[in-house]
């Protein structure tokens, strides 16, 4: 694949940091990226600010989220922003494009009486005072497609703040650092359309990912962890429909928002 602009700036910029976002549970700074007369802001995950994981091996987050790019990538759509893994003013660590959330948000909890048309409703919950809220999502054609991604990676993390919207109608996924993992960890606010049938469309990328060259993402996972990828991608075809949650173990990222 061809590199492109930006991450072309995302590879030669150099950093401005403005300052670390507080709600991540990992060091995670905001810093303004500049290369050859272009400016950006980006998202930089330094990898020794990584907390350590019972379940994933230390060091191994970053790498992950640029796999999860380079798997969306190969999907052929625009889930995961620009991510490359490069050196920073923390040491090496993913970079990623910044995404500006103007756009109206697609997942959230709503009134149960006041589920808008055609969203999805999740799961049900309760405010302070006892009322009835939905946790819920639209029925965007770009989230089924973040959806069967989710499948392929194994996302072990999908809240509704990493489903980011933005002002032209870019939907995008981002926080990928919980995914690729052997066993079953499939955590999601999406699911919507379980039981299912794929799209059309979403069956074509996942086809595309599984006849794709894997040198782009394959270095960053071991090699049972890249098998079991292709084994969910053929699993998802095979069944021609989405997933139902899991009744063994939790089937929600908490918190869910």
């Amino acid at each position: 694949m061809k590199t492109s602009p930006d991450l072309d700036l995302l590879t030669h910029g150099t950093f401005d940091i403005e300052g670390l976002l507080v709600e991540a549970s990992n060091a995670t700074l905001r810093a303004v990226i500049a290369h050859d007369g272009r400016t950006a802001r980006c998202v930089y995950k330094p990898i020794r600010g990584e907390k350590p994981l019972w379940d994933f091996p230390g060091g191994t987050l970053a790498g992950r989220e640029v796999a999860a790019y380079e798997v969306s990538r190969a999907f052929g759509v625009p889930i995961v922003p620009p991510t490359i893994l490069r050196d920073g003013p923390m040491g090496q660590g993913a970079c990623q494009l910044w995404i500006e959330e103007d756009g109206e948000p697609l997942v959230g909890f709503v009134p149960a009486a006041e589920v808008p048309e055609g969203w999805h409703p999740v799961a049900a919950a309760r405010g302070p005072d006892g009322e009835a809220y939905h946790l819920a999502h639209a029925d965007d054609p770009a989230l089924a497609m973040m959806t069967a991604l989710d499948v392929v990676l194994n996302n072990a993390d999908r809240k509704g703040a990493h489903v980011l919207h933005d002002a032209d109608g870019g939907v995008y996924g981002v926080d990928h650092g919980l995914c690729f993992h052997t066993e079953p960890k499939l955590r999601t606010v999406l699911w919507g359309w379980a039981g299912e049938p794929l799209p059309p469309d979403v069956a074509e990328a996942v086809e595309r990912f599984i006849s794709a060259d894997p040198e782009p993402f394959a270095s960053y996972l071991t090699d049972e962890e890249l098998a079991a990828t292709y084994a969910r991608a053929a699993k998802l075809l095979a069944d021609g429909r989405f997933p139902d949650p899991p009744e063994d173990r939790a089937a929600l990222p908490w918190p869910p928002i």
